[in-house]
């Protein structure tokens, strides 16, 4: 049985007519309940911007700091994100890396909800392998019935740590799980969340809670995530809304995103193709700052590499280091892809990426040192597109 075969129940249910109906019921419920006919893939443009602009944020932590302070520092992101019109702000898991807090995207969600209101809030993603689909079910229920209509389901197939850890979180009953089962489990979150396992099935009277058992409800949309040409034929195959992992992985983006146009189906869920990338972009007051703040993330992405995973070096301390040609090469190729420098020139360079690739959204990560970096960058960027402040 092919996984596209797997993965195509999971949308369609026991035929076509089962997945119209499930998938018809779950917008329009779910459109009378978020207010109105928000679309709750597509964003909308404000100001100047190329496309929709979103926030991926990686919870990073920085040398003399904390976890504490790097979560406050999401919160307040989160808030300026909604105040100046970027759609969504999405975390994502990562494990046993000293430099980022965003070990449970759920967790987090539900802070951030509670400090927000109209915002998009979501995982980019769940590394959906880590963890039993009822228990992704719940977590997503619970943040849908917490912040009903602003929860997005971004999953993905990787661990997204080392192998060591990923068998620490999966537990030994669970070591021969490979990524290449992420269709079955796909097939079994779906079913949970829509509360529609056919009779006789060993989960028929399995009900993830919150959820449809307790009356009508709408859900969390699901995504797929990717780095690679997987996912992209996967979401293209179930008319499903993609997101490409183009800021470490750009060599990629483009042949991924010409497979996932190219072999999408329309669905009850999307009646054409919605691709997100992810992009790493800091702006800051001067070229020269946001060089020694984009050195930072460099820096620790070649010690993560090199298996020397840290917190978030300081810009004194990356402007010290002794980089041999090998690693000089490494972090040259990095930030070449990272778009950096004063507003103008990241409004220029989130342009000509948007115009290359035919994003239809940029979810932009600032990647550096301090928390105010990154929060000032967001709001540079929002400036640079004219993006207006609204009330909260």
């Amino acid at each position: 049985m092919s996984d596209t075969g797997d993965a195509g129940r999971a949308a369609d249910g026991d035929g076509r007519e089962g997945r119209e109906g499930r998938e018809g019921r779950e917008g329009r419920e779910g459109r009378e309940g978020r207010g109105g006919d928000a679309d709750p893939i597509r964003g909308a443009m404000r100001g100047d911007a190329p496309v929709p602009l979103s926030v991926l944020d990686l919870v990073t932590v920085g040398s003399g700091s904390s976890a504490y302070a790097s979560l406050r520092t999401s919160v307040d992101i989160a808030r300026l994100a909604e105040s100046r019109g970027y759609h969504r702000h999405w975390v994502a898991e990562h494990h046993s890396m000293p430099g980022v807090a965003s070990s449970s995207p759920a967790v987090i969600l539900a802070h951030l909800a509670a400090h927000t209101s109209r915002i998009r809030l979501g995982s980019g993603g769940v590394m959906l392998p880590n963890h039993a689909p009822l228990a992704i079910a719940e977590q997503f229920g619970t943040l849908e019935a917490l912040a009903p209509g602003r929860i997005d389901l971004g999953l993905g197939r990787a661990p997204g740590t080392d192998g060591r850890t990923a068998a620490a979180l999966r537990g030994s009953g669970r070591l021969d799980e490979a990524a290449e089962d992420f269709p079955r489990q796909l097939v079994e979150l779906t079913r949970f969340l829509d509360d529609d396992f056919p009779d006789g099935h060993p989960y028929a009277r399995v009900h993830a809670v919150p959820g449809p058992v307790q009356g009508p409800a709408g859900r969390p949309p699901l995504w797929l995530l990717g780095s690679s040409g997987f996912s992209a034929r996967l979401a293209a195959e179930l008319g499903l809304p993609f997101a490409y992992a183009h800021h470490f992985s750009a060599a990629g983006t483009l042949p991924a995103m010409d497979l996932y146009r190219e072999n999408f189906r329309p669905s009850a869920v999307l009646d054409a193709p919605y691709a997100v990338i992810g992009v790493s972009a800091l702006a800051a007051d001067t070229d020269a700052q946001a060089r020694a703040q984009v050195l930072t993330g460099a820096l620790s992405m070649l010690r993560l590499r090199s298996g020397r995973p840290g917190l978030i070096p300081t810009p004194e301390e990356a402007a010290a280091y002794g980089f041999s040609p090998l690693e000089r090469e490494f972090v040259d190729g990095w930030l070449a892809n990272v778009v950096h420098g004063t507003p103008d020139e990241v409004r220029s360079g989130l342009d000509d990426l948007a115009k290359r690739t035919g994003a239809d959204e940029l979810m932009l990560t600032a990647n550096a040192h301090g928390g105010a970096a990154r929060l000032r960058s967001y709001e540079l960027v929002a400036d640079a597109y004219g993006m207006p402040v609204e009330a909260s």
